[in-house]
């Protein structure tokens, strides 16, 4: 081996040991990876306890049916230990509630079994029960000192009288001195209920290493409302991280998920109700599962599997707050008021009201105006008008600068004819354009400057279609016709199932809905004829103008009366104030003014400069495009 290949090989040794000692983690991702890889484990942790949580419910129901009492007991205690006692016992529930709400609390696992919304009904007039039975659950996972793994689902607690009318503690003794229990705490006229988790005497019943208590929360999510598809759409899984904004799972579609960060709060939301469970301490690393269901007037299934802090010594309980309650801005708001913006829970996030601007605009105008309107105005369907019209009083600045533009356009229009027929034929397109152009830069007119103020309407209108179907305020207010503002309208329904009709359009005809689409296609007609400046259109774009609206008639069909009737209002007052602006404003002046402009000394704009300038290349290069085919 040479000189060189050892300097060679010192060299590759020397780079090696430089490229690992610069890309060696920091002691802040290494914390980070210790941190994530805690949490994958626990939540595999959870899951393993799980299955063993199936199989033991399994032996225990097969085992023990058919024996005599003292063997039955026996095995008990050989099976479980302590809570062997535990085991056995009477399926009741206990009622817990207040003006607002009442809730089940089941023998059997300890756990809320039934909530209902005592100021709310269903669209069939039903009470609205956020769920019953099995259709929730909520288990914990124990580990015992001798390694037994059971679950409080399993377990059948013993009610406790306390002092407090308004609380309720169901305990599960596990042997002399020893016990855990499960505290509920309701407040008069308060959607929010106080669970506390507390143990005492466990330290020689768990299992010595035990800080966290594994979870596994299930619910189906009942149909409350008139058409399930579209109720579908607005009821999801949602969760806040403890030091960070509010996400969710997919609303069309089944969605599984893990998330390693600390979470504060889980809700299952349905479209106007949501079962919150806030962790004062937060929860612990999370996998969510989100199931669509749409039969048997189930909407969702949603599960969550996760751990939560636990005191083995019973210095301190696990507490948490249920929220069982209606998706109202206000009152979601109310519980963050007074708290430091780093604690506050942000639940008015179940509301879904749109995304940065258009949750802005709905935040400090549409939902202060509505409320304000709202103590006024008893019918809903007077607040819906009066917005419209002070939404297109703001924004008319803005539609008759877009009209002032269209008519510049028009009054042009035999001028831009006479270039089109000077310079016929795709060939000369680029000179027609820029003539085209040019004409328009002389008189003062500008394209585009009619498309600039509708853009800067659309934020308002997106916001407003964001708020209407989730206004809560709507739900089972009439209004002409419409039974309900809060879902369609329908005057024509029909059962039979008809393929590509039904999931779309649904087995109804609404007619808010039908009459924005028919004032939807006379202004794109009427629009249509007022902008036409004389020059080519694309194939097939009248077709597609017309299509549009018909388009909206499917997507809206089965959306809330609301949003359409606000939609409807809102096209017929732009009709008419395009109306008034066609026969108030002098079109012969308005020509003139821009033929004065021609005359005045122009001074081009960077954008004008730069339009032209590619013109011009886009003209050379089609020349030589058209020369080198001369020469072929």
């Amino acid at each position: 081996m040479d000189k060189n290949t050892l300097i060679g090989f010192l060299l590759i040794g020397i780079v090696l040991f430089a490229f690992s000692w610069l890309n060696k983690p920091t002691p802040e991702q290494l914390e980070a990876q210790r941190q994530y890889q805690d949490s994958i484990a626990k939540i595999e942790l959870a899951r393993q306890a799980e299955m063993q949580r199936e199989e033991s419910k399994s032996t225990a129901d097969n085992s023990f049916d058919n024996l005599p009492d003292s063997a039955r007991t026996a095995r008990l205690e050989s099976s479980f230990g302590v809570f062997a006692a535990a085991m056995t016992g009477a399926d009741d529930v206990t009622v817990l509630e207040n003006d607002l709400i009442e809730l089940h609390i089941s023998n059997k696992g300890g756990r809320i079994s039934y909530a209902r919304l005592k100021d709310y009904t269903t669209y069939d007039n039903k009470p609205v029960v956020l769920f019953e039975g099995k259709e929730a659950s909520l288990d914990f996972t124990l580990v015992t000192a001798t390694n037994r793994v059971l679950n409080t689902a399993e377990l059948f607690f013993t009610p406790v009288k306390t002092q407090d009318p308004n609380q309720l503690v169901m305990r599960v003794n596990a042997g002399e001195g020893s016990s855990l229990d499960f505290i509920y705490t309701i407040k008069p006229d308060d959607y929010m209920v106080q669970f506390d988790i507390k143990g005492t005497g466990l330290n020689g019943v768990l299992a010595p290493s035990t800080t966290a208590l594994d979870m596994v929360w299930r619910q189906k999510i009942r149909q409350q409302e008139q058409g399930i598809k579209y109720e579908n759409r607005y009821t999801a899984l949602y969760y806040k991280f403890l030091a960070d904004g509010v996400e969710q799972l997919s609303e069309s579609k089944s969605e599984d998920k893990k998330v390693s960060g600390r979470l504060k709060w889980i809700a299952y939301k349905d479209k106007f109700f949501s079962t919150v469970m806030i962790a004062d301490e937060g929860f612990e690393s999370a996998t969510f599962d989100s199931k669509m269901i749409e039969a048997d007037g189930i909407v969702k299934e949603f599960k969550t599997t996760t751990a939560v802090p636990f005191d083995l010594r019973g210095n301190e309980a696990t507490t948490f707050r249920y929220f069982f309650g209606p998706n109202s801005y206000p009152l979601l708001k109310s519980y963050d008021k007074g708290i430091a913006s780093d604690q506050q829970l942000d639940l008015e996030r179940l509301v879904p009201l749109g995304a940065s601007v258009f949750r802005w605009v709905n935040q400090y105008f549409v939902i202060p105006m509505f409320d304000f309107l709202g103590k006024y105005i008893k019918s809903y369907g007077l607040i819906i008008l009066l917005m419209t019209i002070i939404v297109k009083l703001i924004l008319f600045p803005l539609t008759y600068k877009s009209y002032m533009s269209s008519a510049k356009m028009r009054v042009l229009r035999p001028q831009v004819e006479e270039l089109n027929a000077k310079y016929p034929g795709q060939d000369k397109a680029v000179e027609r354009q820029r003539a085209t152009m040019e004409l328009y830069s002389r008189a003062g007119a500008s394209p585009m400057a009619g498309c600039i103020p509708m853009l800067l309407q659309m934020p308002v209108l997106i916001a407003l279609f964001m708020f209407f179907p989730s206004a809560i305020e709507l739900r089972h207010q009439s209004f002409l016709w419409a039974h309900d503002l809060s879902t369609y309208d329908a005057i024509f329904s029909w059962n039979k199932y008809i393929p590509i009709i039904t999931p779309y359009f649904g087995n109804h005809i609404s007619l808010f809905c039908l009459l924005m689409t028919i004032t939807n296609v006379i202004y794109t007609k009427y629009n249509m004829e007022m902008t036409n400046t004389g020059q080519q259109q694309m194939p097939g774009m009248k077709a597609m103008m017309y299509m549009m609206p018909l388009m909206f008639l499917v997507f809206f069909n089965q959306y809330a009366s609301g949003l359409t009737y606000y939609y409807f209002i809102s096209t017929l007052i732009t009709i008419i104030q395009t109306l008034v602006f066609r026969y108030t404003i002098n079109e012969d002046k308005l020509l003139a003014k821009l033929e004065a402009n021609k005359k005045k000394p122009q001074k081009k704009s960077g954008f004008m400069k730069r339009l032209e300038e590619a013109q011009r290349m886009q003209q050379e290069q089609l020349k030589k495009q058209q020369d080198q085919k001369k020469k072929r």
